[in-house]
């Protein structure tokens, strides 16, 4: 059995942690069932992401974006449970299926168990946020940590377990900042934040995605979101690719640039500081250690069928 998750090429923790967490949680899989591909977390419930051919078994993955695959043929498509209520309605399996994104089992690691407290409040972007934006520039100057979703997954999961206050444009930033009881502020850059995938896995504990508006803080990532930045609309604008992020990511050849930059990006660095100051949410423990034992209950069935 092969785990699928959708690559990045820049990475991005939520999807690369595919790579590990099954091992933890279904050890022996990738030696069961070679012709078995195991579709767990991410949004990646996509005609244009997932092969036609072969099985799949589907274990919390999310709708979100694009099509849905056909997946009528239940010898060929064996569901059983998606990340919430949202998903199992566009699927048309019961609601109860819906159970919770699998990510939230992460901190039962007993790696990550008695993360000391390092960071006041940190902030975790979306990683399109994080390949153009001049977010570090923002926390630092904003008094705060800034969590890159495009490092090695276990390094990110780390920092959001060591934060005592987390910001979160990533969708599996608040996830695991919930599972590891770290109170959470969800805000969102631009209109391209999929609000659809945020509330399928919110109605699975009771909370509620209301982001809090952040200004983009570049030119450049404006151009990536076809955003506003500075009264420049630059929706429609032809994205170069990997040239524009290059010059994106670039660092500002003098001071005098740098400082230019930080003073474009100062509605940014205020609204992520009013963010922090902001009543975050956090779901209850009963509800969560609900949505995990109704979790482990499927994972057993699963070992029971496939291992």
């Amino acid at each position: 059995m092969k785990p699928y998750y959708w690559e990045s090429q820049h990475g991005n923790f939520g999807d690369d942690l595919n790579l590990w967490l099954w091992d933890f949680l279904l050890p022996g899989f990738r030696e069961a069932h070679a012709d078995v591909l195991l579709v767990g977390v991410g949004t990646v419930l996509n005609s244009t992401l997932l092969p036609e051919e072969g099985r799949k078994l589907v274990l919390g993955s999310g709708f979100g974006y694009g099509s849905l695959p056909d997946m009528r043929d239940r010898d060929l498509w064996d569901i059983r449970c998606v990340r919430g209520p949202l998903t199992a309605g566009k699927i048309g399996v019961a609601e109860d299926l819906g159970i919770v994104d699998p990510a939230v089992l992460v901190a039962d690691m007993p790696e990550f168990s008695n993360q000391p407290k390092r960071y006041p409040c940190a902030f975790v972007p979306h990683w399109e946020s994080a390949v153009a934006g001049l977010w570090p520039v923002v926390c630092a100057t904003a008094g705060m940590h800034y969590i890159d979703p495009r490092g090695e997954a276990k390094d990110v999961i780390g920092e959001i377990a060591q934060s005592e206050l987390i910001i979160a444009e990533s969708m599996h930033g608040a996830i695991l900042a919930d599972a590891f009881r770290v109170p959470w502020v969800a805000v969102s850059t631009s209109a391209n934040i999929n609000s659809f995938k945020w509330q399928d896995w919110a109605a699975t504990l009771g909370v509620e995605h209301r982001p809090r508006r952040i200004p983009i803080s570049t030119r450049a990532e404006a151009i990536i979101k076809g955003a506003r930045f500075w009264g420049v609309d630059y929706e429609g604008t032809t994205f170069a690719g990997t040239g524009e992020i290059a010059v994106a990511q670039a660092s500002p050849r003098s001071g005098l640039r740098l400082a230019a930059k930080q003073m474009l990006a100062a509605p940014s660095t205020l609204a992520l500081w009013q963010a922090s100051r902001a009543e975050p949410q956090l779901s209850s423990d009963a509800r969560l250690l609900e949505r995990k034992e109704r979790l482990y209950a499927v994972l057993e069935n699963v070992r029971r069928d496939y291992l």
